[in-house]
């Protein structure tokens, strides 16, 4: 007995190898594809897409070169101990391992992220459970009887006739020596039944889905449930645009706070409510958006202005740099804040950049060259070479100057989020601004200049001052011109001589008015 109950446990245990793709070295765009087949050498190559590809040919030509499934091998998988299939214990369970059982089958499983590959000779429930398992091959006969012995099972084998794949075989008892029964009847093979009539394929309820949240089926009433779905898929479209379309995204926008709001109402969700008021703002956003960028001005059909900078973004950038100057500029005065900020707009992205000196003469500064020292001897600006050279330089020969308080590092990335492009937007900007053709003929000084700056990114979409015409504060503008509040008074005298300012009102803390027809395109509109 116990040779026979030994010999029903010897089978062989199931098959695996794995072929894995791993990077040859840190910084390295090569990798390494390897087998734990012991006669298959690894091999290196040029790149992770490269790679993967020859792991998956690799592992299709061991898949057609070797047999099929045993049908009398031992799971892998269970000779692994199921660990794979280890359900995690709750707080009062024990952890259970998956049960093994079905036909034998040859499975690749993978992971998420295709860096392994493992082929394994396993039971089909096994199989089943990994949730990347797909099956290349099954069995392709019946496994033997685990209670009989080896040599009996095979005995028993090669005596009983193959049976075809067509139909189930029913077997009957014959008649003994003794007089037993008739034998039952037989019934008709399968292929000789009358065929049955198909069964209705069964319609799956289609489950929507939009911003997150499954639309339940039973939703009620159904046009909303059905608005919701068709949302959803209208966004996903969207998503895979080559193109933007902001109309249409302000479309779909103004659609879902309408439908969200309708299901909030339905189930009494307060985060669908939410939901509906987002979606609103973004249809407001989205449609400004458009218009700017289609040259429409709001709430009307008419042209609008076509700006210097035409973006949102841009506009917070510049009143961004000015903030910074205002903040941290190293020498008092007008002309020398001027100068700080024109210098922070050549070197604003990196910390460095060229310089000509036209571009200093160009200013509305008496003797840049002492302030261009005073900035030298603070540290604040390096310059190659010496201030007369940066005076004399020309075009051809620029001179390389730097900002050691605007050059990012690995501890400080800077003050500013804008990238290469944007740089020489903003600088093109406030040089149009400050070099404006009236203000150039009047020979307005840097502090009339400086509140040029100040109006042109203080304005609403139609120009008036202050966020929707509210007007801004003079204490405000008179700090960021480096004047008092009576020399203020008197450059908005003089920007209005120039036709930048119109219907101007002054209080004793609020300036309005609005910008002019003629410099509504160097405007940056608060939004």
């Amino acid at each position: 007995m116990g040779v026979e109950a030994h010999a029903t446990n010897e089978r062989a245990t199931g098959r695996t190898w794995t072929v894995r793709l791993d990077p040859v070295g840190r910084g390295r765009a090569d990798v390494r594809v390897s087998c734990s087949r012991p006669a298959c050498a690894a091999q290196v190559l040029p790149s992770a897409a490269v790679g993967r590809t020859a792991a998956v040919e690799h592992l299709k030509a061991h898949l057609r070169a070797g047999p099929a499934p045993r049908p009398s091998a031992y799971c892998a998988c269970r000779a692994e101990e199921c660990h794979t299939h280890i359900r995690p214990a709750g707080p009062r369970e024990r952890p259970a391992p998956w049960r093994c059982g079905g036909a034998v089958v040859l499975a690749v499983v993978t992971d998420r992220e295709g860096r392994w590959w493992r082929v394994m000779e396993c039971c089909s429930r096994c199989a089943a459970a990994h949730p990347t398992a797909k099956i290349a091959a099954t069995a392709t006969a019946t496994a033997p009887d685990r209670t009989a012995p080896a040599d009996s099972f095979r005995a028993a084998a090669a005596s009983v006739p193959m049976v075809p794949a067509v139909g189930p075989h029913f077997s009957h008892t014959a008649a003994g020596a003794s007089g037993a029964a008739a034998p039952h009847e037989v019934p008709a093979p399968r292929s000789e039944r009358p065929p049955r009539p198909p069964r209705p394929a069964r319609q799956r309820a289609r489950r929507g889905r939009i911003a997150q949240r499954f639309v339940p089926h039973e939703l009620r009433p159904v046009a909303l449930r059905d608005e919701l779905t068709e949302l959803g898929e209208l966004f996903r479209a969207y998503q895979q645009r080559a193109e933007p379309d902001l109309a249409m995204l302000a479309d779909l926008h103004a659609r879902k706070a309408k439908a969200f709001r309708a299901w909030a109402e339905v189930t009494a969700d307060t985060g669908l409510r939410l939901d509906a008021e987002r979606a609103e703002q973004a249809a407001a956003t989205a449609r400004l958006q458009h218009l700017h960028r289609s040259g429409q001005a709001p709430e009307s059909d008419g042209p609008a202005v076509t700006r210097l900078l035409t973006a949102s973004a841009q506009w917070n950038h510049a009143r961004a740099v000015l903030t910074h100057v205002a903040d941290h500029s190293p020498l008092p005065g007008p002309e020398a804040r001027l100068l700080v900020v024109m210098l922070t707009l050549r070197t604003a992205q990196s910390g460095v950049g060229n310089l000509v000196g036209q571009d200093l003469k160009g200013l509305p500064l008496p003797d840049p060259e002492p302030l261009v020292g005073q900035l030298v001897e603070c540290g604040w600006l390096d310059i190659a070479g010496t201030v007369d050279e940066l005076i004399a330089s020309r075009p051809e020969n620029p001179t390389r100057i730097g900002v050691p308080s605007l050059t990012p590092d690995e501890s400080d990335p800077g003050p500013f989020t804008f990238g290469r492009k944007m740089r020489p937007k903003l600088s093109g900007w406030a040089q149009r601004v400050v070099g404006e053709k009236k203000l150039r003929k009047a020979k307005t000084s840097a502090d009339a200049r400086l509140l040029a700056l100040a109006l042109a990114t203080g304005v609403s979409l139609d120009g008036q001052l202050g966020p929707e015409g509210e007007g801004l504060p003079l204490e405000a503008l008179a700090s960021w011109c480096a004047v008092t509040p009576a020399e203020l008074l008197e450059l908005v005298d003089r920007l209005t001589a120039t036709d930048w300012l119109t219907e101007v009102a002054v209080t004793d803390t609020v300036l309005t008015g609005r910008l002019t027809e003629r410099v509504l395109p160097l405007s940056c509109p608060l939004t």
